[in-house]
């Protein structure tokens, strides 16, 4: 693929479908290789709109309405970076040969449904995961824990993101709330559930892993130092890289990583989600994207996963070498506002290390994730109190 000018004859043109903070990463990596831009979303002004060339506003679930806008823009790759797409226009589109889908249609479409991609892992490739099982009613949910799920477990729609929908339960007293909060947290009202066991780990690890053009000339595996996070109520609030792990664990992450990103095929960087206990790995999840959890790349590695995206999906050269040790932590909105402003910011740039990346989302909630602040150490433990402190420093108003 020739790299061209933008606005151009030769243009490449790349189209993210959903344009959240880490679409606004990709955008920047993207335009900084001279590539066209164009954002898509389901509201105005998204992050990634503010950076693109041009932006549309559609439902991305409304498959006429996808449909029209990828064939009036004819752009040379699509590049879904939400879930909540219309997954058999991405499929026409590929099939037809309009444009080329990343990493391809068939993994937007398993890993979009968490009973596609867990069915993938565990019947198709044989990796190891907590024990899980399907329902789609009230009366399956109860008989699913009962027939050997058990105590504790968390009941996930198949279709959902950021923790939303998410329950944890430890008794049959948490039962119903958890199905409620499960059909109305969902993307698709009135879906089907995944109710998994727990697994008694130490520790999540995000295995960033890239498939992208290597020195052999064909598509190649490649991995970034592995990502230690916390999570609240399923949604990631700090992150930090790397995550000390044993050499015999940090080969069958590789190794399991490696095999479901075959499994996905195409070009591009995934996040690939991994429960640790000693030297044994369980798979969780995996995104075919850059990773929320990943932000903290933007300060250790000297391409972000966003630049490495960039550069997997065009077909160049990756490097996934860390620079420092570093440590990313969430600046929440605080409140429920348009257009809010935020003080702080220069306390927070002033700590030893630090930097912060402020969204620009046009609205604000009390747990909607509006910022990040970053900083490196010489320990993780240096790295994530300097990243908390500088996120505590910044005050939505």
């Amino acid at each position: 693929m020739k790299l061209g000018t933008p606005l151009s004859p030769t243009s490449i043109k790349v189209m993210l479908l959903g344009s959240g903070e880490l679409g606004k990463e990709v955008a920047i990596s993207l335009q900084r290789l001279g590539v066209e831009v164009i954002a898509v979303d389901r509201y105005a002004h998204a992050p990634a709109m503010q950076v693109a060339h041009r932006s549309h506003v559609i439902a991305m679930t409304d498959a006429d309405a996808l449909r029209a806008v990828i064939l009036a823009e004819r752009p040379h790759l699509v590049v879904p970076e939400i879930e909540a797409i219309a997954t058999e226009v991405l499929a026409e589109i590929e099939r037809d040969g309009i444009a080329e889908v990343i990493p391809t249609a068939r993994a937007t479409q398993l890993t979009m449904n968490r009973e596609g991609i867990r069915r993938l892992a565990a019947e198709e490739l044989g990796l190891p995961t907590s024990p899980f099982a399907f329902a789609d009613s009230l009366d399956a949910l109860q008989a699913a824990i009962a027939g050997g799920i058990g105590y504790p477990c968390l009941v996930k729609p198949v279709m959902s993101s950021s923790g939303k929908g998410q329950s944890t339960l430890k008794s049959a007293q948490d039962i119903q709330a958890a199905w409620d909060y499960s059909q109305a947290g969902g993307r698709v009202k009135g879906g089907r559930i995944i109710v998994e066991g727990f697994i008694d780990f130490d520790y999540e690890i995000t295995l960033l892993t890239v498939r992208a053009i290597g020195p052999s000339g064909s598509v190649e595996t490649f991995f970034c130092e592995p990502i230690g996070h916390r999570q609240v109520n399923g949604d990631y609030v700090e992150s930090w890289q790397p995550q000390p792990m044993s050499a015999m664990a940090l080969a069958k992450a590789q190794d399991i990583a490696r095999k479901i990103t075959d499994g996905l095929g195409g070009r591009g960087l995934f996040g690939v989600e991994l429960f640790v206990k000693g030297d044994a790995v369980w798979f969780s999840e995996v995104s075919p994207r850059p990773h929320d959890t990943g932000l903290v790349t933007l300060r250790t590695q000297r391409l972000s996963e966003f630049d490495l995206h960039a550069r997997a999906i065009l077909g160049l050269p990756v490097d996934t070498g860390l620079d420092r040790i570093g440590a990313s932590a969430v600046i929440y909105g605080g409140k429920d506002a348009v257009g809010i402003a935020y003080e702080g910011v220069e306390k927070a740039l002033a700590l030893p290390g630090s930097d912060i990346r402020l969204f620009g989302k046009p609205e604000a909630f009390v747990r909607r994730r509006m910022g990040v602040a970053l900083a490196s150490g010489a320990t993780t433990d240096e790295a994530r109190a300097r990243a908390k402190q500088a996120a505590d420093c910044v005050k939505p108003i």
